[in-house]
């Protein structure tokens, strides 16, 4: 019985070296490792040619999921400040001073996009909107109430020859006292103003925006990308990354947040929910050609790197021993045996 017992001991140790040497020269092998994802990708799409994306999962485990990692994952530590540092490097790059705006999109291209926009129903709705909002016309009559304002102080502190500084001080020193009904006064005046102006105007003011685009591009083609420093600074972005985290942190444990994310899932399983998978991967892109592609750009290096280190022997053992040492084997090995 013992020597039975050694003799399946030494058999599997000797098939289990075999089954890892065989496994290991098909991996490694250039040519055996195309045989080998060629027949598995063959394989699964043969499979998933039948096996429809509602088979596979269920929109509640899908949904379990994205909760987990959209909703309850914490957006702290290493995330935000690796998009901060990344987003820095690109703040800092060359590119940015060597390639021009022009470059970035045609000149042609950029006037059928800017075209495109104005033509767009929303974009005439949100002109009309800002044009008839009654902030904007609040917003005229700060600006000019301001600049009377202004204009009053500094001619408390007028410049230029003894008379002119002297007139302008007086009038300013009576105006100050009428301020409040000035500034009342001004107020009537440019509401009423600015509401004629901004009515009068709507009809044009698309094209003048198209214009204004149009001459901005035009003005700056020639400018380096890296140009837009001058407006936003390094701090800025890193203020703006902070910004967004600390939106999305707050954003996405509402319940709007979570009932948008359910109607997105649940969109996805109505309209494919019946699509096979391997059709699925088709309309996405990812045909039979792509992830064998794929497979021999990221496999012979990672299993090169593994098999250097010892890892794939390690770990082509670690699963195929335990078959080996098991009472199926020896009761497979003692059945032919008879």
């Amino acid at each position: 019985m013992g020597e039975t017992n050694g003799g399946h001991v030494d058999l599997a140790m000797r098939v289990l070296d075999a089954h890892v040497a065989f496994t290991k020269q098909q991996l490694r092998d250039p040519a055996g490792f195309l045989e080998f994802v060629t027949e598995e990708i063959d394989g699964m799409l043969d499979e998933a040619a039948v096996l429809t994306l509602a088979q596979a999962v269920t929109r509640e485990q899908i949904k379990a999921v994205a909760h987990k990692f959209a909703v309850q994952v914490p957006v702290e530590g290493a995330i935000p400040e690796l998009v901060g540092e990344i987003v820095t490097r690109l703040y800092n790059h060359r590119a940015n001073d060597e390639i021009e705006v022009g470059e970035l999109v045609d000149p042609r291209r950029f006037d059928e996009l800017i075209d495109a926009v104005a033509d767009l129903d929303v974009t005439h709705r949100l002109v009309r909107l800002i044009l008839n909002s009654p902030v904007t016309v609040d917003a005229c009559v700060e600006a000019v109430q301001r600049a009377v304002v202004t204009a009053v102080d500094d001619g408390k502190h007028a410049e230029g020859s003894s008379l002119t500084r002297s007139l302008r001080g007086a009038l300013s020193r009576l105006a100050e006292p009428a301020m409040p009904a000035i500034e009342n006064g001004v107020g009537m005046i440019t509401r009423t103003g600015a509401r004629f102006v901004l009515r009068g105007n709507s009809g044009d003011a698309d094209e003048v925006l198209i214009d204004s685009a149009r001459e901005t591009w035009r003005k700056h083609t020639g400018d380096a990308v890296g140009s837009f420093r001058e407006v936003v600074s390094a701090d800025d972005v890193e203020d703006i990354v902070v910004l967004v985290f600390e939106f999305w942190r707050t954003f996405r444990d509402t319940e709007y947040f979570r009932a948008l994310l359910d109607e997105g899932i649940d969109g996805v399983f109505d309209k494919y929910g019946d699509t096979p998978l391997a059709e699925l991967l088709g309309e996405l892109g990812v045909g039979r050609a792509e992830m064998i592609e794929e497979a021999l750009r990221f496999g012979p290096p990672a299993l090169e790197t593994l098999d250097e280190r010892g890892y794939l022997d390690a770990m082509l053992r670690r699963r195929l021993a335990p078959f080996y040492a098991s009472d199926a084997f020896r009761a497979a090995v003692a059945d032919a045996g008879r």
